[in-house]
């Protein structure tokens, strides 16, 4: 697949390596895994040589003759002396950098931790020594969020406080989404871009692997993901396991309930039999992989809150694949696939919701926008968005189908809303697959 869009992203990075000419710059770029941050870093600087070190999980030792190897051939350099340790080869790349500016670019920095812990701190006093004399544009990317950001963003680590620029990489906005699909399937249908949508969420690594095995429509999306050796079936996992460690099967009990519609705290307890407010708190802040929502107007604590997935294929991972493993790992695909077909108007139609919220957020034309429910999780109002300038309350319901939208309906339902909006104009749509 061609690389797509990141035209501010491209914009911001190749800003910070022309400072980096006068000033030494440490940039961090993080995103959920999958995102694209490594393609994105690899198309982005075009004014300094650039040096790539990927940290897998190997000794420091044959890391640091890795790296040798390509600071002599992206510098044209030679590089004499044994380094094993790679406090040296930060070192000695900050000296170079006194007289030379280049980008160095450390993939997967959060490996570090368990190859050697001490690197953090050992950077640091290399970096604060060094930068005032540097013309280097360090460029640190990690996948595992949530140690990324305890490495930056705690004040008990040694970097925090260091870079110079902070990064999230999000995925692709829906016109991106449609244009990759358009560009595979210029013929496609709404059901087509919904399902898409979806299973991508506009992850760049998830469109990739559709568009590379010839998945552009409803039909050979599914057919590809319940096939033998997909990608997909073992994705969650893979993405996951890392970030939740040793209670990752706790984790992915909530996670499977909140996709199966279980979304208030009480109910999840009521099914687990424990109290599970540290891990919800957890997946929220630390790993940010949940949201927490309250009715739109609610105040401030109330405790009538619902929790959702944020990540698309997440949600349809744990819904359909995590909870079917059973038969996943018998290699019954059809079963599930069966089960997806049984229940997909239905989940498809939460999703449609989704995908015209984030259409409306990138439209940027509302200070606000969410949805509504009573205390006793009734009277659903799909998508509530407020314009406070203009002084407009937009009321939108959502279904597949448009002539199962009823705006006298949705008229009822409103009014409880309207009240606290005396001076504002309002108005009333119907979003249907024919929208997308």
């Amino acid at each position: 697949m061609k690389f797509y869009d990141r035209i501010n992203e491209i914009e911001t990075l190749q800003g910070i390596e022309k400072r980096s000419k006068k000033n030494a710059q440490m940039t961090v770029v993080m995103g959920r895994r999958r995102v694209g941050k490594t393609e994105l870093l690899k198309h982005s600087f075009i004014v300094t040589p650039v040096l790539y070190f990927f940290v897998e999980k190997k000794t420091e030792t044959l890391l640091c003759e890795e790296f040798v190897q390509e600071i002599q051939f992206s510098l044209g350099i030679s590089v004499f002396g044994e380094y094993k340790r790679f406090k040296s080869l930060f070192a000695y790349l900050m000296e170079l950098s006194k007289t030379r500016n280049f980008t160095l670019i450390i993939d997967e920095f959060q490996e570090f931790r368990k190859i050697n812990p001490s690197v953090f701190s050992e950077m640091q006093n290399v970096w604060d020594s060094n930068k005032n004399d540097s013309k280097i544009n360090l460029v640190i990317c990690g996948s595992i969020y949530s140690m990324m950001k305890r490495i930056f963003e705690s004040y008990k680590e040694p970097l925090f406080g260091r870079s110079t620029a902070k990064l999230y990489i999000k995925p692709f906005e829906n016109s991106v989404i449609k244009q990759i699909l358009s560009d595979k399937n210029k013929k496609y249908t709404a059901e087509d871009l919904l399902a898409f949508y979806a299973i991508t969420g506009g992850v760049a690594k998830y469109a990739e692997q559709l568009i590379d095995n010839n998945a552009a429509t409803k039909k050979k999306i599914f057919d590809y993901i319940f096939s033998e050796g997909s990608f997909f079936l073992k994705e969650g996992r893979d993405v996951l396991i890392d970030e939740f460690g040793k209670d990752y099967g706790i984790y992915f009990s909530i996670l499977s309930l909140i996709a199966s519609s279980k979304t208030a705290r009480g109910e999840i307890e009521n099914i687990l039999g424990f109290d599970i407010g540290g891990y919800l708190d957890n997946l929220e802040n630390e790993y940010q992989i949940i949201s927490r929502k309250k009715p739109f107007g609610a105040k401030e604590g109330s405790r009538n809150n619902k929790y959702f997935i944020e990540d698309n294929f997440l949600n349809f991972w744990f819904r359909f694949i995590y909870k079917y493993r059973s038969a996943i790992e018998i290699g019954n695909f059809d079963y599930v696939r069966n089960i997806v077909e049984r229940d997909y108007e239905t989940y498809s139609g939460l999703i449609l919701e989704r995908y015209f919220r984030q259409k409306l957020i990138e439209a940027k034309q509302f200070s606000d926008i969410g949805n509504y429910w009573d205390r006793k999780g009734e009277n659903e109002i799909d998508i509530i968005a407020v314009n406070e300038m203009e002084k407009r309350l937009c009321f939108f319901e959502v279904k597949r189908n448009k002539k199962r939208i009823s705006i006298s309906e949705l008229e009822r339902k409103s009014k409880i809303i309207i009240k606290d909006y005396p001076s504002f104009s309002v108005e009333y749509s119907g979003l249907s697959l024919e929208n997308m």
